[in-house]
C-alpha cells in the first residue's frame, strides 16, 4: 500500500523544473507553436506518470457524491484507471474492489496500486464556470479598489490595453496554476481583450492549458463596440465583426474537441450588451449553432447594465437575449444577479446556466443572485471566481464557502447546504459548461477528483468532514487528479511532464509584468 504522503509516488518536491519559468514562458510567447495542430489524444497518460496499474483510492475520511447521495456507496473509496482516464469502481462501505483490470483476476487487489486516503475528503473535480485569466496582473490596484463595475471598468481597460502575448501567458499561467491548487480541474476563461499584437490570445491560453495538464473552456471573447459607438470601451480594444468571426471559426478548427475526455473546448463570448454590436452578438449565435459550440456573455450583472440596455435597446437584459438568438441551452451567463420572476421562469425553460460569482458580485457591490430560484427553476446553477481583478483571488473551494454564506442571506440555513453549494461547484458547473462526463464521482466518468486534508488549526476541533470542507474555509487541496492522473501532489502543481512548478520564477516574472502593465 502506497500512504499519500509516502514513497509510492512521487512528491513534488522530488520534481525538478527543468530552468526558469521565465525562460520557458519567453520560449512559447515568441518560438515554434507548429504542435497545436496536433491536440493531444483523449485519455491519453500524461508523461509525467509511469505506473498504469489502476489506482484504489482506499479508505477517505469522505467522498462527495452529490447531495443526497448516499456516501456509502464509496465508503471504501475509488478504483481509476489511468489508461483510459476514468472512474471503474466505486467500492461501498465494508467492501473490497471486485476487478483490478489488466493483469490481476477479479478481486485480486495485489494488482493495484492502493493509495491511503484516510486523511482526505474527496470531492469531484471543482469547475470553474468564469474566469478573465489576464486579470491577475491587476490585482488589488489602489485606483479601483472602491469602485463599482463600470467606474472599475473605465478606469482598467486603458490599463489592459497594454497587453502583450508574454503578459498573457504569465497571468494564464498564474490564474490556472492557482485554480489547480484550490481543487479545480476545468476551468472557463472570458478572454475578450484583443489590442494590437494580441490576435493569438487564445492560442497562448492552448499551450499553458497542454502544459499544466488541466481542462478548459477557453471563449474567444470580443468587443466590438466602442466609445465613439456608445459602448462602454475605449476604441484601441474594439475588433471589427468580421475580424472576430473568422477568429472564431478558426480557433474551433484547430482546438475543439469534442466527446468524453476532451481536453480544450471552444466557445464564442462576446462580453457584455454594452461593448458589443447587436449583429455580432446574432452573427455568433449563428455561427456557434452551426459550428455546435456553446456561448457565453456577462448578463444582468449590475443595475447600470440594465439600464443600459432599457435605454439602448429599449429592452430588459433577458428580452435582449431573446432578441439575438441566445436563449437556449447552448448559453451559459456569467453573474445573472437583477433577473425577475418571469424572467428566471424564462431562463429555466430555455434551460439556459448561470456562472455564479459570489466574491466578485460582494466586491463591485453587484448585488446577490437569485441562485436557489434560478436553479429550482430548471437552470443549471454553477459557480465561477469570475476576474482576478475583481476576486483578487482565483481560488475555487473558496468561492463555495462565499457562495453557502451570500445566498444563505437571502434564503436561509436550511434552504443553502453544504452539499448544494458543493455540487454548483461540481455537478452544476459542469452541466453549465455542456460536460456530462464531469462534475459526479460515478463509474464512466472522468477521475478528476480533487482531495482536501482536514488537519491544521483551521480544522481542529472540527467534526463531520463535508461541512469541514465548507464552514472551516479550506484554501488549498492536497492532490488533484485531472484524467486518472497527479497534477497537484502535497499541494503544489506539478505539469503535464511531471515537474513541478517553479513557482518563485513565475511570481517574480509575473510581478514584473504587473508592474510593467500598470505603469504604462
Amino acid at each position: 500500500m502506497t500512504d499519500i504522503n509516502g514513497t509510492g509516488t512521487p512528491s513534488a518536491e522530488s520534481f525538478s523544473a527543468p530552468g526558469s519559468f521565465a525562460a520557458a514562458a519567453s520560449s512559447l510567447t515568441t518560438g515554434d507553436r507548429a504542435s497545436r495542430n496536433s491536440p493531444l489524444p483523449r485519455n491519453s497518460p500524461a508523461s509525467g506518470n509511469t505506473s498504469t496499474a489502476r489506482l484504489w483510492l482506499r479508505d477517505p475520511l469522505a467522498v462527495h457524491l452529490g447531495a443526497g447521495v448516499d456516501p456509502n456507496r464509496a465508503a471504501r473509496g475509488i478504483v481509476i484507471d489511468p489508461v483510459t482516464g476514468t472512474i471503474v469502481e466505486l467500492v461501498p462501505a465494508g467492501g473490497e474492489p471486485t476487478s483490478s483490470g489488466a493483469g490481476g483476476a477479479a478481486g485480486d487487489t495485489a494488482a493495484l496500486e492502493v493509495i491511503d486516503a484516510s486523511a482526505h475528503v474527496i470531492t469531484p473535480g471543482l469547475i470553474n464556470t468564469h474566469h478573465h485569466f489576464y486579470q491577475t496582473l491587476t490585482r488589488a490596484w489602489a485606483p479601483v479598489a472602491d469602485l463599482p463595475l463600470f467606474g472599475w471598468l473605465q478606469n482598467l481597460y486603458p490599463v489592459w490595453a497594454r497587453l502583450t502575448p508574454h503578459a498573457l501567458e504569465l497571468a494564464t499561467t498564474v490564474a490556472m496554476a492557482e485554480l489547480l491548487e484550490s481543487g479545480c480541474t476545468t476551468a472557463a476563461d472570458h478572454h475578450y481583450l484583443f489590442p494590437t499584437g494580441m490576435d493569438e490570445a487564445i492560442d497562448i491560453q492552448v499551450d499553458v492549458v497542454r502544459r499544466l495538464g488541466m481542462r478548459a473552456m477557453l471563449t474567444r471573447g470580443s468587443m466590438s463596440l466602442g466609445e465613439d459607438d456608445g459602448g462602454l470601451p475605449p476604441q484601441q480594444t474594439v475588433q471589427d465583426s468580421e475580424v472576430i468571426l473568422d477568429d472564431s471559426r478558426r480557433l474551433v478548427e484547430t482546438y475543439h474537441q469534442r466527446g468524453p475526455g476532451a481536453q480544450i473546448q471552444i466557445g464564442f463570448a462576446p462580453c457584455s450588451p454594452f461593448s458589443v454590436t447587436t449583429e455580432l452578438m446574432r452573427e455568433s449565435a449563428a455561427l456557434a449553432a452551426e459550428l455546435d459550440v456553446r456561448l457565453h456573455t456577462h448578463l444582468a450583472e449590475t443595475i447600470d447594465e440594465e439600464d443600459f440596455c432599457r435605454e439602448t435597446f429599449g429592452l430588459r437584459t433577458v428580452d435582449y437575449l431573446e432578441s439575438v438568438g441566445w436563449l437556449g441551452e447552448r448559453t451559459w451567463l456569467a453573474h445573472g444577479v437583477h433577473f425577475d420572476d418571469s424572467e428566471i421562469g424564462r431562463l429555466g425553460a430555455a434551460g439556459v446556466s448561470v456562472a455564479h460569482c459570489p466574491t466578485s458580485n460582494m466586491r463591485l457591490a453587484s448585488g446577490i443572485a437569485r441562485a436557489v430560484e434560478l436553479e429550482d427553476a430548471g437552470v443549471n446553477v454553477g459557480l465561477g471566481v469570475d476576474g482576478s481583478a475583481s476576486n483578487d483571488a482565483s481560488n475555487l473551494i473558496r468561492e463555495v464557502r462565499q457562495a453557502l454564506y451570500i445566498q444563505r442571506l437571502r434564503y436561509g440555513a436550511e434552504a443553502v447546504t453544504c452539499g448544494r453549494v458543493l455540487d454548483w461547484a461540481t455537478k452544476g458547473s459542469a452541466a453549465a459548461l455542456g460536460r456530462g462526463d464531469l462534475g459526479t464521482i460515478e463509474v464512466g466518468k472522468q477521475a478528476d477528483l480533487a482531495m482536501f486534508r482536514l488537519d491544521g488549526l483551521a480544522f481542529s476541533g472540527s467534526h463531520d468532514p463535508i461541512p469541514a470542507l465548507v464552514l472551516c474555509g479550506a484554501e488549498k487541496a492536497d492532490r488533484v487528479m485531472v484524467g486518472g492522473q497527479w497534477r497537484v501532489v502535497d499541494g503544489h502543481a506539478i505539469g503535464a511532464d511531471g515537474h513541478a512548478l517553479d513557482k518563485e520564477a513565475l511570481i517574480a516574472a509575473h510581478q514584473e509584468e504587473a508592474r510593467r502593465l500598470v505603469a504604462g
